[in-house]
C-alpha cells in the first residue's frame, strides 16, 4: 500500500508568491509581491549583518530585545508580544492552539490565501463571508459565525483589494462575536493607512481577551527575506502560542534587523511618504486611461479589467515589456490585476506600458 499524505493536504491548492523572473529580461520590474521599493533601513541591514558573526548559535527563541523594540515604538506590554517567521507562522500557531478537526474558521470573501490553506490540514471547515462590494462585511462575517467557529480572521487592510474596514466596524465586529470565539486582526499594511477612522487593533486587544492582533516586518520595514512577524495577544493567547511554536523560529539576523527596524521612524516615515505619493499618482494615472480602481490604502492598487480575459491580456503585456504584476485569480478576481507601488521610475515606466496596451 503505497504511503500517501493526508487527504487534507493533499486537496490544498499551494500558495504561489509573487514571481521574480521573466524569460528574456536579466531584471525585469517586479510589481507583484507589495515589497518596499526603498529597499530596509540601513540600521537594520548593519544589525543583521552584524548578527551574523553568531551564526554558530541558535537564536534566543523568547526574542527579548525584538520585543523591547516594538514595545518601546508602539507602548506595549512586550510580555503580551509574541515573534514569528512572518505573521504568516503566527495565524498557524494560532490555528494549532485553538482548532480541532470539524471546528470552523470565518473569513471575508477576497481574504488573504494562507487562512483557508492553514486552516485545511487541521481539518478545519472554512466559511466564507460575501463582501458588500470589494470591503468586507460585518454583517456577513458575523452571519457565517456558528457554534463551531474558533477564530475569525480579518486582513485590515485588506489583501489584494487594498480596502478595508473604519475601527468602530471592526469593534462592532467584535461585539457580534460569542466570548469563546477568537477575532485575529491581520494588520499587515497597517503603517502605510492614512485614514482618522482606522486603527490596527491594538487597543481592542488591550480591552479583550478573545483578541489578537498581528503585523509584519515584511511590508514598510522592507525586510520580507528575514522572516519576522509579531503579534500582540492576550496572556492565555500568549502561553498557548509559546507552546506550539517552534524554539528557535526567528533567526538571529531577523530579530537584530526587525529590532533596528523598529527603531528607525525616520525610514518608515520616508517610506509611507513616497508611498502615498506613488499611489495617489498610479491611481490617478489608470484611471485617466479609463481603468477601474480601487482606492487603496496599502502599497499596492487593484486594476479591474473588461474581462478575465482582458486581464490575462493586459498581464501577457506587461511581461512582454518586462514588467511582473500580480494576477488574482486564485483569490476570485480573474478580472483584476494587482500592482505594486515601486520606485518613482519604475511606477511611470509600468504607466508607459499600460498606456500602450492595445485596446479594442
Amino acid at each position: 500500500m503505497p504511503l500517501n499524505a493526508l487527504k487534507t493536504v493533499l486537496d490544498i491548492e499551494p500558495y504561489k508568491g509573487g514571481e521574480s523572473k521573466l524569460e528574456g529580461f536579466a531584471r525585469p520590474i517586479k510589481l507583484a509581491s507589495n515589497e518596499n521599493p526603498l529597499g530596509c533601513s540601513e540600521k537594520a541591514r548593519q544589525a543583521a549583518i552584524a548578527a551574523l558573526a553568531r551564526t554558530e548559535l541558535y537564536p534566543d527563541g523568547a526574542a527579548p530585545e525584538l520585543k523591547a523594540a516594538i514595545a518601546a515604538r508602539y507602548g506595549l506590554d512586550p510580555d503580551r508580544i509574541v515573534c514569528g517567521a512572518g505573521s504568516d507562522e503566527i495565524f498557524q500557531l494560532l490555528l494549532r492552539a485553538y482548532v480541532s478537526a470539524g471546528d470552523e474558521i470565518v473569513q471575508s470573501q477576497y481574504a488573504f490565501l494562507m487562512y483557508r490553506i492553514f486552516a485545511r490540514p487541521m481539518g478545519a471547515v472554512v466559511r466564507t463571508a460575501a463582501n458588500d462590494g470589494l470591503r468586507a462585511s460585518v454583517d456577513g462575517l458575523l452571519a457565517q459565525v456558528t457554534d463551531k467557529t474558533r477564530i475569525v480572521f480579518l486582513d485590515n487592510p485588506n489583501n489584494p483589494t487594498g480596502t478595508y474596514l473604519p475601527f468602530e466596524e471592526v469593534r462592532r465586529l467584535h461585539a457580534g462575536l460569542p466570548d469563546d470565539v477568537m477575532l485575529v486582526i491581520d494588520a499587515a499594511y497597517a503603517e502605510y493607512v492614512e485614514r482618522n477612522d482606522y486603527s490596527a487593533g491594538v487597543d481592542l486587544v488591550a480591552e479583550f481577551e478573545n483578541v489578537v492582533m498581528t503585523r509584519t516586518f515584511s511590508k514598510i520595514h522592507g525586510l520580507a527575506a528575514l522572516r519576522v512577524g509579531w503579534s500582540y495577544c492576550p496572556r492565555p493567547v500568549v502561553e498557548a502560542l509559546n507552546k506550539v511554536r517552534l524554539p528557535f523560529n526567528v533567526s538571529t539576523p531577523g530579530q537584530a534587523a526587525a529590532a533596528a527596524a523598529m527603531a528607525d521612524v525616520d525610514f518608515v516615515d520616508r517610506s509611507r511618504r513616497h508611498n502615498t505619493s506613488e499611489l495617489a499618482r498610479v491611481r490617478d494615472a489608470v484611471r485617466a486611461l479609463g481603468y477601474e480602481v480601487t482606492d487603496s490604502v496599502g502599497n499596492f492598487v487593484l486594476v479591474r479589467f473588461a474581462s478575465p480575459q482582458a486581464a490575462a491580456a493586459v498581464d501577457a503585456h506587461f511581461r512582454k515589456h518586462g514588467y511582473i504584476v500580480r494576477a488574482v485569480t486564485a483569490y476570485g478576481l480573474p478580472d483584476c490585476l494587482r500592482i505594486s507601488i515601486g520606485a518613482t521610475e519604475q511606477n511611470s515606466g509600468m504607466l508607459d506600458v499600460l498606456a500602450k496596451f492595445p485596446r479594442a
